[in-house]
């Protein structure tokens, strides 16, 4: 069973979408022609999404590769990255039902009333299976591994659906809103709270750099195209990128700011269908009052110029931190490809002020940095059990930026 549920997951988001949404579609009654159109331009706008995700990666990763030289031999624990993290938590013995059982689960909290939101999210439910897989790893106990797993689901929904209103405002994806645990859990919390003591700073709290007013202030100068190119410009520069690649990481970033909106503009042609055949489902059969959120990767709030402006600059800085923070034994070469996704929530928190945006997720950065170091030997025990072949400790940001993560690690060192 373990491995059917693992060949599914394989295939993607960009394969699933549309079949789980068009099966949504059929299942809400809204015809086949319809439904089949709706999967395809949220599978098309995923895809394209992800390809230009892919794109600012690479455009990126000359950078990456220039601190990666850095790397001394004072670093003794492995970043081994989230892929690896993630892939192993599917070794976990109840990996396979928890599937099954959190969709049941979510059906009957709709049911119920308990939540409003749906979670489609399903190839991220590396997020409940990553905590609840070290939870068994730590204690031996397969059943309360599973319960964390369920524990979190449940959670999951309930967090969504406060977050929902403010996901939908900021990012103007009506009838959607985050399920991404990691990120609603933590990242988004955090930016509220920092957000709230940035308020109570007098000068600080008049800082307003959101790009729209950047860009009606400079007019070109302050488009996100030319933005782009000055900060790929800036880290070409600062990782000794010779002219060709200086300017080559400034178009990359530049055409990533420009392409991440439209194509989240092409996969909310499909949604806005969805939502309204979800819409009307509910009324029709649970009552007029009661509407329907589709929960969502993290993934399609990458087209905020802030988050991806803020993404590239904390690329340095999280280097730096790996030589700042005290009795660090990893080199964040893993983390640089998670700053795309832990940003995008804080950006929401501070509504697009990038100067606000830009400051707590170094701050956010830091303290994740931190966490994965301190909780090196909980990863470790995680990927030994998990049947991976580990030589000597490693690390991900997983166990930093994940709070799960974070309170079960901190309850073993504790405890023990």
């Amino acid at each position: 069973m373990l491995s059917v549920v693992q060949g599914i997951m394989n295939l993607g988001a960009a394969v699933m979408l549309p079949i789980v949404m068009c099966i949504l579609c059929l299942i809400f009654r809204m015809g086949i022609g319809k439904s089949v159109r709706a999967g395809l331009m949220i599978g098309i706008g995923f895809s394209g999404l992800v390809m230009v995700i892919n794109a600012l990666m690479a455009t990126v990763e000359p950078a990456i590769g220039y601190y990666r030289g850095l790397q001394g031999g004072g670093f003794t624990t492995v970043d081994v990255g989230w892929a690896a993290v993630g892939a192993a938590s599917w070794a976990a013995p109840f990996a396979a039902p928890a599937v099954l059982i959190i969709v049941v689960i979510n059906i009957i909290m709709i049911a119920l009333k308990w939540t409003n939101v749906l979670n489609v999210d399903i190839w991220n439910y590396i997020h409940f299976l990553i905590p609840g897989s070290m939870t068994y790893a730590l204690t031996g106990n397969l059943w309360i591994g599973l319960g964390i797993v369920l524990v979190l689901a449940v959670i999951t929904l309930l967090l969504a659906q406060v977050i929902a209103p403010y996901w939908q405002e900021y990012y103007g994806l009506e009838g959607t809103t985050c399920s991404t645990l990691s990120f609603i859990s933590f990242a988004w919390p955090f930016g509220i709270l920092l957000n709230r003591l940035i308020d109570r700073i007098p000068g600080l709290r008049k800082i307003d750099l959101s790009m729209e007013k950047v860009g009606a202030r400079l007019g070109f100068f302050g488009d996100p195209a030319f933005i782009g190119v000055i900060v790929g410009v800036f880290l070409g520069l600062l990782t000794r990128r010779g002219w060709q690649g200086v300017l080559t990481m400034g178009i990359g970033i530049a055409a990533a700011l420009v392409l991440l909106p439209r194509m989240v503009s092409v996969m909310m042609e499909g949604l806005s269908i969805v939502g309204d055949g979800a819409q009307e489902f509910m009324k029709r059969h649970l009552g007029k009052d009661r509407e329907l959120n589709i929960g969502m990767d993290i993934a399609l709030a990458l087209g905020d110029p802030a988050a991806i402006t803020t993404t590239v600059l904390m690329i340095p800085l999280s280097i730096v931190f790996a030589f700042i923070i005290p009795n660090m034994t990893y080199f964040p070469v893993g983390v640089l490809t998670n700053i795309v996704y832990m940003v995008p929530l804080i950006s929401l928190a501070g509504k697009g002020n990038l100067f606000r945006t830009v400051t707590i997720s170094a701050l956010f950065l830091f303290i994740v940095e931190w966490l994965a170091n301190i909780f090196a030997p909980e990863a470790t025990a995680m990927m030994s059990t998990m049947g991976v072949d580990v030589n000597g400790m490693v690390t991900d940001a997983y166990f930093g930026f994940s709070l799960p993560n974070v309170i079960i690690a901190t309850l073993h060192q504790i405890f023990g």
